[in-house]
């Protein structure tokens, strides 16, 4: 198999471009998945390369400890942080809220989805920016 390194350099500069994490292209049988950790190339059975860190040499590992009860995305979606733009957002770090209280809205498909929260506390994090994806059981709020 020849690998075309035209392609992976491509694929580098579109995660520099758009600050992605990871980017992966499928032609026929062929996956080449780039991201900023390392690239691995697969037809048909899995074959992995080694790390490869050709731009990010001096990349930092961030290791968040989080302390807390964890709300988590009961979908994935675009999140938001008000019930439309400019307007007071459902939440901010320090407020009170009370189990079942709106704290976020998770736009699925065309829809606009409400997120209780599980437990009463005080918001010690929001994890999430406003307008940024969310994943299914992704960590949006921490309460005290």
């Amino acid at each position: 198999m020849k690998i075309d390194k035209s392609i992976i350099k491509e694929l580098s500069d579109y995660l520099k471009e758009f600050n992605l994490t990871e980017i992966e292209i499928t032609e026929k049988d062929t996956k080449i998945k780039v991201s900023k950790n390392n690239i691995s190339i697969s037809n048909q059975p899995t074959i992995t390369s080694p790390s490869v860190n050709t731009q990010n040499k001096n990349v930092s590992t961030k290791v968040n400890i989080k302390s807390g009860t964890e709300i988590t995305s009961p979908i994935i979606g675009t999140a938001y942080h008000s019930p439309e733009p400019g307007a007071k957002k459902f939440v901010e770090v320090g407020k009170k809220i009370k189990k079942g209280d709106t704290i976020m809205i998770v736009e699925a498909m065309k829809t606009m989805n409400h997120v209780p929260s599980t437990a009463d506390g005080v918001v010690k994090e929001i994890c999430v920016e406003d307008g940024h994806p969310v994943e299914f059981g992704q960590t949006i709020i921490i309460l005290e």
